[in-house]
C-alpha cells in the first residue's frame, strides 16, 4: 500500500500542486482478477486518496476566495483613507485661505 506523507487534517504541504498526484496502483492493473479483500482495500485507498484530493482542492479554493476577499477589503480601506485625506486637505486649504484673509484685513487696518 503506497502511503503519502501527511494526513487530511495535517497535510505535508498546503499547496495542492505540490501534493503527490493520485495514481492507480501498478500491482493491480485495470480489470485484474484479484481477491475481493484486495479489491476492497484498493478501493478504500483509492477513495481515501480521492477524498483527500477533493478536500485539498476545497481548501485551496477557500484560501483563494479569502485572499481575494482580503484584497477587496484592503482596496476599499485604501479608498476610504484617500477620500478622508482629500477631505482633510480641502479643509486645511479653506482654513489657510481664511487665515490669509484675516491677516490681510489686519494689515489693512
Amino acid at each position: 500500500m503506497n502511503a503519502t506523507a501527511g494526513t487530511i487534517d495535517r497535510p505535508l504541504t498546503h499547496d495542492p500542486q505540490k501534493q503527490a498526484p493520485m495514481s492507480s496502483s501498478a500491482s493491480e492493473p485495470n480489470g485484474s482478477a484479484t481477491t475481493p479483500a484486495a479489491t476492497t482495500i484498493g478501493a478504500n485507498v483509492s477513495r481515501q486518496n480521492r477524498n483527500r484530493e477533493m478536500q485539498l482542492l476545497q481548501e485551496a479554493l477557500a484560501r483563494a476566495h479569502m485572499h481575494e476577499r482580503m484584497r477587496e477589503v484592503n482596496a476599499e480601506r485604501q479608498a476610504v483613507r484617500l477620500v478622508a485625506a482629500r477631505r482633510m486637505q480641502r479643509r486645511a486649504e479653506r482654513v489657510s485661505l481664511r487665515a490669509r484673509r484675516a491677516l490681510a484685513m489686519a494689515v489693512m487696518h
